[in-house]
This record gives C-alpha cells, sequence and structure tokens, in this order.
C-alpha cells in the first residue's frame, strides 16, 4: 500500500510518488526531492496548474504555517521548466 498525500492545488488526493514535497527555507519555498527535509512540507502535483490554484487560495502559508511571504518564482520557473520538455 502506497501513502496517500493531499495536493494543496487541486486538494484532490494521490500517491505520495506522483506529488512533490515542498518545505520553506528562509522564505523560499523548495522543493524536497528526497523527502527527508526537516520541517513541515506542503504536497503540490507537478502542473503549473495546481501551482497558480495554489498561489490563488493561499496555500502555501497555510499548509506549511508560514506567516512572512513566500518566494515561490524559483518553483514556478521550475513548473514551466517541466511543462516544456
Amino acid at each position: 500500500m502506497e501513502p496517500v498525500r493531499t495536493c494543496i492545488g487541486c486538494r484532490s488526493r494521490a500517491p505520495r510518488a506522483s506529488l512533490l514535497r515542498l518545505v520553506s527555507r528562509d522564505s523560499d519555498l523548495v522543493v524536497d526531492h528526497t523527502a527527508t527535509l526537516p520541517g513541515r512540507g506542503a504536497w503540490l502535483h507537478p502542473s503549473i496548474e495546481c501551482f497558480q490554484d495554489a498561489l490563488r487560495r493561499r496555500a502555501f502559508g497555510r499548509a506549511l504555517r508560514v506567516t512572512s511571504p513566500l518566494d515561490a518564482k524559483q518553483l514556478e520557473n521550475r513548473l514551466n521548466w517541466l511543462m516544456d520538455n
């Protein structure tokens, strides 16, 4: 049985292997490839649509329990690159 997580963008449940784990590091959103970085994590489908939904709903701050603004530009660039390739 594979672990299931909820995407913070579309709010649908999916296998953990199909989602990206995100953590907050110095007000930046960082992708945690190994899912071993310390701290609270949030899960997101690797799609620009889920990313935009999460931004629109301000889900990153709530999911990570961070009150300061988070810089998501690096994550957005990464998702755009993934979609182009």
